[in-house]
């Protein structure tokens, strides 16, 4: 047959298809069907519990475009409201409280605040412990409210203190270990001063003078054994009303008579040995000083 024969005979209707009599079923049938559709399921089913968690995290944890619940974002930086707890290290450029708020730094066993370089080497730190507080750092500062005075400096080599009046309330008073520099001395109202060393020797010195003064008060010096006066190139003044010398000399009085009449002497002339020594002798018309006295004789 032709092709154009064939083309009129399929035209006509007269041709005739071939029977197929096999049918073949499409789609998924069996235990394929049920585990496609329990898997449909159980995604869905997930989907929502996820749906439903999420919710439910943006609602306890009050995400908002701002930040976080209490923890804001902003141009500025962050911003946190209330107590906040950190368990790892913080890093932070500044700390500031908000306006007419103090700022609260607790911990249950110490707080450290770290200073870095661009290393990442330690320059300085602060710790905050139960017991203490220590300070790591080259040089110490306590400056005042306006911080242009320095009100107390400590560094490797010396401690300043910038204060017009230093002030010490201990019932011991200011224990020093070694010299002490200032330019004065002074106590509290209606307090004494004292100045001890329990086992050693006191010593003050300045190269222009010494002066201790006692305005309204007393002046007594006290030892156990020989009290020296001395000055290397200049004089010792002594200016009062009067000049009393109790107890002057303990070995006795020297007298060179021995009558009654030396026992009623109420008026006695100053006398001085040529090794320095003073002693009491009974005034009279001349003078009764003699070199060869028994007490300049006495060592």
């Amino acid at each position: 047959m032709t092709e154009e024969q064939y083309v009129l005979e399929a035209q006509s209707g007269h041709l005739q298809q071939p029977r197929c009599d096999t049918v073949y079923p499409v789609g998924l049938y069996g235990w394929r069907k049920r585990f496609l559709y329990f898997f449909l399921s159980l995604l869905l089913v997930i989907m929502i519990v996820n749906l439903a968690l999420t919710v439910w995290i943006v609602k306890v944890m009050n995400f908002t475009v701002d930040g976080m619940g209490n923890l804001q974002v902003n141009g500025e930086g962050i911003r946190l409201e209330g107590i906040s707890e950190f368990l790892l290290p913080l890093y932070v450029k500044e700390i500031q409280s908000s306006r007419a708020s103090p700022l609260v730094v607790r911990s249950d066993r110490n707080v450290t605040v770290n200073a870095r370089n661009d290393q990442g080497q330690l320059t300085g730190q602060l710790t905050v412990g139960p017991d203490s507080v220590e300070a790591r750092c080259q040089r110490f500062e306590v400056r005042s409210r306006d911080g242009g005075k320095v009100l107390f400096s400590v560094d490797e080599k010396k401690i300043s203190i910038g204060t017009d009046t230093v002030r010490v309330t201990g019932s011991d008073g200011g224990v020093f270990g070694h010299s002490v520099e200032t330019p004065h001395i002074q106590a509290g109202a209606y307090q004494d001063l004292k100045l001890e060393s329990p086992t050693r020797t006191l010593t003050m010195e300045a190269p222009r003078g010494v002066e201790v003064t006692a305005a309204r008060g007393k002046l007594k010096a006290t030892c156990r054994k020989d009290l020296e006066l001395q000055s290397t190139e200049g004089e010792i003044f002594l200016d009062a009303n009067t000049i009393r010398l109790g107890s002057f000399l303990p070995l006795g009085v020297y007298s060179p008579s021995s009558d009654a009449a030396s026992k009623k002497q109420t008026v006695y002339e100053l006398c001085i040995c040529p090794n320095g020594k003073l002693y009491f002798s009974p005034a009279g018309s001349s003078s009764s000083c003699y070199s060869t006295s028994n007490v300049c004789l006495w060592n």
